[in-house]
């Protein structure tokens, strides 16, 4: 997990130092990446993707030491998922507004 996050850290500096103006005496010089609302709509669905799989992965693991209990993980699973997922249609809107 470590190393996943160095290797974000290093992507996002990597776009923050490009995103410089093209020439700075230009009249009305745009910036070479645009940090819009796309991309902070990527960086959230990678983020709820990430987290719904943590609970999948995690989930199935407890089922399979404990098949007994099965039901009662599978249904803190959906609410956990259902959870993350309303944090993220929130995340959504926000970045399209």
């Amino acid at each position: 997990m470590a190393r996943f996050l160095k290797y974000c850290l290093m992507v996002v500096a990597a776009f923050a130092l490009m995103s410089g103006t093209v020439m700075a005496d230009e009249v009305g010089a745009k910036a070479s990446i645009d940090f819009s609302k796309y991309f902070g709509a990527g960086l959230v669905l990678i983020g709820a993707g990430m987290g719904i799989g943590k609970i999948g992965v995690a989930a199935v693991e407890s089922m399979a030491r404990q098949p007994e209990v099965a039901g009662d993980i599978r249904g803190a699973m959906i609410v956990a998922a259902a959870l993350i997922e309303g944090a993220t249609f929130f995340a959504l809107i926000v970045c399209f507004t």
